[in-house]
């Protein structure tokens, strides 16, 4: 369902799991970002109202994960460490395109936050059939299945206000580039490390 090109090594739950301060700390950022994220295409596009609508509902689900993961991190005993840099979505933000139109951008703003929704969907598969903490498994199945929404609301807003980029070829530009992106990530204690 996610095209995508490169599935993560299961063993990446096991460098997760060695590490779950760090794995929920990234994890939380994540969401902050993410709620973020939607918020700019707000702010950027708010002529389309249903955008507005949809993305303002995924602005606050993605807080309310952030506030779940920050819950967790404080009944576990852990502190929620600094943010830090995403190299990962910094090399998806390189290859977005800015200097075309302003739909080229809007568009490629849009596939960019389904290619991060894809990739966290699949990495919480992942945790969520691999780590040994029941608790976590579930709550990242949980997750996964939100992310999924997510993924496919960004992608249909692609589809539906585009009007000067053919989506699912650019799509498919994301989904290669992406595909040889991930292959350096997966060593690390973070969502898209």
């Amino acid at each position: 369902m996610l095209g995508l090109k490169l599935l993560t090594d299961p063993r990446w739950a096991n460098i997760a799991e060695s590490n779950l301060e760090e794995i929920l700390s990234d994890h939380a950022w994540c969401e902050q970002k993410a709620a973020s994220n939607a918020i700019t295409l707000i702010t950027q596009n708010s002529e389309h109202q249903d955008l507005v609508d949809e993305l303002t509902a995924i602005a606050i689900e993605e807080m309310q994960h952030f506030q779940m993961v920050i819950e967790i991190i404080k009944r576990r005993g852990y502190t929620l460490t600094r943010e830090r840099k995403d190299d990962y979505v910094g090399r998806l933000v390189k290859f977005s395109k800015k200097d075309g139109s302003r739909n080229q951008a809007f568009i490629d703003r849009l596939l960019f936050a389904a290619m991060i929704e894809a990739r966290s969907c699949e990495r919480f598969r992942v945790l969520s059939q691999n780590i040994t903490d029941e608790e976590l498994a579930k709550f990242y199945h949980e997750l996964m299945v939100s992310e999924a929404g997510h993924y496919t609301t960004f992608l249909n807003f692609a589809r539906k206000y585009s009007t000067d980029v053919d989506v699912d070829k650019r799509w498919k530009e994301w989904l290669e580039f992406e595909g040889e992106l991930i292959q350096s990530f997966g060593t690390k204690e973070a969502i898209h490390g």
